[in-house]
């Protein structure tokens, strides 16, 4: 299994293996050509296309925006994401359909040892991260390697995620806590 491999399968993987490095400068190359447009701008599309294979068409992505290699995010359809989001996808990051994620947001897949000796090596492993459908990410969010966030969720502006959320919860805090849950209610 190659280095990226791992990255990929949640195993400790060296970050300076030469796949990965091409991947992460390809990804800061078009990240960097992002930082001086707007999504009205003719070649946005076309950019955001190079950097996230497969985002659907009602998907934005709102720059500057930055992120590890991009081929790891996978956006559902009428996904907004606004400015300033860092998704370092060195593991999988998915968020589904007709989920807003606010200016500020974090998505961070990195993972380091714990033992300091270990740490000092260029080692990592990447944990998934998951968000479902219909969900509000609020502005200045920091969600954790390996959480899965459920479907229908509000997660509150400067939260920090740690633990899995469940389907129909608002969680706020740092870190955040479930302080509301069974959100299917429709507000009048």
């Amino acid at each position: 299994m190659t280095e990226f491999e791992k990255m990929r399968n949640q195993e400790f993987y060296d970050f300076t293996n030469s796949e990965g490095l091409t991947s992460y400068n390809r990804a800061k190359k078009i990240c960097a050509k992002l930082q001086t447009m707007t999504t009205e701008d003719e070649n946005y599309r076309d950019i955001i296309e190079q950097l996230i294979p497969n985002i659907p068409k009602s998907s934005t992505v709102a720059p500057p925006f930055y992120c590890d290699h991009g081929h790891g995010i996978h956006l559902g359809e009428n996904v907004f994401i606004n400015y300033y989001a860092t998704m370092l996808d060195g593991g999988i990051i998915t968020i589904g359909n007709n989920t807003i994620i606010g200016p500020n947001c974090q998505f961070l897949t990195p993972n380091h040892p714990i033992n300091y000796i270990q740490r000092r090596k260029p080692i990592e492993k990447c944990l998934p991260i998951t968000i479902g459908e219909d969900c509000w990410i609020g502005a200045g969010v920091t969600i954790c390697p390996g959480v899965t966030i459920g479907n229908r969720c509000i997660i509150g502006a400067g939260s920090v995620v740690v633990k899995n959320i469940p389907d129909n919860c608002m969680a706020v805090g740092n870190p955040a806590k479930v302080i509301k849950n069974n959100l299917d209610v429709i507000d009048n």
